[in-house]
């Protein structure tokens, strides 16, 4: 059997530029590395081909000529999964389509009884590797559909989807390292002018946080790799990849401290030079355990994303947080303690946000000494708690165009602003609360060439160009021309007509 896998082109370009990092798809890699060695098995990240989609997609194909074709896509690319979906059973109507990742895994019923499940001949439903691993030795004749726990596929009489149970979670000793190798046709990812990979070293969380669709796809449960896998991993990356940077896509690592040390002291070992590892945490543990964030320090972990959300407590209440205001403030020093630089997540347009709560909110931000900051309007994901609440409260002004829904748009409003004005406040307040980016130190130690540039380059040149923008236009013509852009590009040309 001949597979390929493909990620979407869509991208968020919450932190930099959208062109500034691409980094690599995990999930289709890691379904890829754990197919049986019988079978041909390719990866696409169309990240890398985000302006020839279409004629990109005809030539790999026609080269190919797979026979089932994996597409994994977020709520808000799935739009676009569908057009490629499209696309390929046009140019060959016999190559069999199976969709995957947390839109699928949420909304399998919905998408089987839509008009465009005509493109799809199966989804999968949460962890992907030993299903699609079952499902391709499947159409080589060796399983049954039926059979296969979390497989949705179409009955042979009525062609309408039937619905296997779901599956317990995987147990993660038996998963395969990730492909990464030349069967990975696409190439040049990179964080700013350096090289980076992906690994994961724990799958899951713990925590109650209700805007957070990922306890559909696993359930609140934590689990993690043994020590030796995760080292197996980083040796694949650093000694066969030659890559130095990686980012460590797990929800939550820090929910096990002891682990984490363990791991921190496994690498150390292991001598790495140069080695930078880049994570997401959570800020009570990164607060109360300052022995785990020096000993991460040691490690190689030179950058950390903190969920700080907001800083006020009623709008921390209504996610679901608590109280993590002092948390927060405590992580971040420990961070700084020890030379990691913190990237500080933010998120915006709680049911009881007005101008002034949302200005309080980024001066608040500027107040705890975080160095950047990933900034959020509250996205009503599907079957999340924070989406029942906000339909509750008649609070949800876009209920159905899901591709908007990558965190830059505002989809509700709030008890005081209207969607537009949301909109308008969440851009403007960080121009003038914020203002133009300072590289920490730790950055400029991390990056001096990008960092650099953007001190002496960039940032000169968009002060100039931004000057005769306002001149021109005023802080709303500005803001009409950003949105615009953004319109822009996630917006395929060549996949219009699909």
């Amino acid at each position: 059997m001949k597979v390929l896998l493909i990620s979407m082109p869509d991208v968020v370009p919450i932190l930099v530029h959208e062109a500034a990092v691409h980094i690599p798809n995990l999930g289709i890699a890691s379904i890829g590395g754990n197919i049986d060695q019988e079978h041909d098995v390719y990866l696409v990240d169309l990240m890398r081909k985000r302006r020839s989609v279409k004629k990109y997609l005809t030539k790999i194909i026609g080269r190919i000529r797979p026979n089932l074709v994996g597409l994994s896509a977020m709520a808000w690319q799935y739009d676009t999964c569908i057009k490629i979906a499209h696309l390929i059973k046009e140019l060959c109507p016999q190559i069999k389509i199976v969709i995957g990742g947390y839109h699928a895994t949420l909304m399998a019923v919905e998408i089987a009884e839509s008009s465009e499940s005509q493109w799809i001949d199966f989804i999968v439903r949460g962890e992907g590797e030993e299903v699609c691993r079952r499902l391709v030795n499947a159409l080589a004749g060796k399983n049954d559909f039926e059979d296969i726990l979390s497989l949705s596929y179409r009955g042979e009489v009525d062609k309408k989807f039937i619905h296997n149970p779901r599956a317990e979670n995987l147990d993660l000793e038996t998963i395969k390292l990730p492909i990464r190798d030349k069967r990975r046709l696409t190439w040049g990812y990179h964080l700013m002018n350096a090289g980076i990979e992906t690994l994961e070293t724990t799958r899951g969380c713990t925590r109650s946080c209700n805007f957070c669709s990922m306890k559909n796809m696993y359930g609140r449960t934590f689990r993690t790799y043994p020590i030796k896998r995760v080292l197996d991993d980083i040796d694949d990356i650093y000694y066969n990849r030659k890559v130095r940077s990686i980012f460590i896509t797990d929800d939550n690592m820090v929910l096990s401290p002891r682990r984490v040390i363990e791991l921190c002291d496994a690498i150390i070992a292991k001598g790495y030079k140069k080695l930078r590892l880049f994570v997401q945490a959570d800020c009570i543990t990164m607060a109360m355990r300052e022995d785990m964030v020096a000993k991460m320090a040691a490690a190689g972990f030179c950058s950390v994303f903190l969920g700080i959300e907001n800083g006020s407590k009623k709008n921390l209440s209504a996610a679901g947080k608590g109280d993590i205001v002092a948390a927060s403030k405590k992580a971040i020093a420990n961070c700084h303690k020890y030379g990691m630089m913190v990237i500080g997540g933010l998120i915006f347009g709680f049911p009881e946000d007005d101008i002034q709560s949302i200005k309080e909110n980024y001066a608040f931000f500027k107040e705890i000494g975080a160095d950047a900051a990933y900034c959020q309007i509250i996205t009503p994901y599907p079957k999340t708690g924070m989406r029942e609440h906000l339909l509750s409260e008649d609070l949800i002004t876009n209920k159905t165009d899901l591709k908007k829904y990558n965190g830059l748009w505002a989809n509700v409003r709030t008890k005081y602003l209207r969607s537009d004005e949301l909109q308008y406040q969440f851009w403007y307040q960080r121009q003038v609360v914020l203002g133009w980016w300072k590289p920490p130190n730790s950055a400029q130690r991390q990056g001096r060439l990008w960092t650099w540039i953007w001190r002496f380059a960039f940032k000169p040149y968009l002060k100039l160009h931004y000057k005769r923008v306002m001149k021109k236009h005023g802080w709303e013509g500005r803001f009409r021309q950003e949105m615009q852009r953004l319109e822009r590009m996630n917006t395929f040309d060549d996949l219009k007509e699909y």
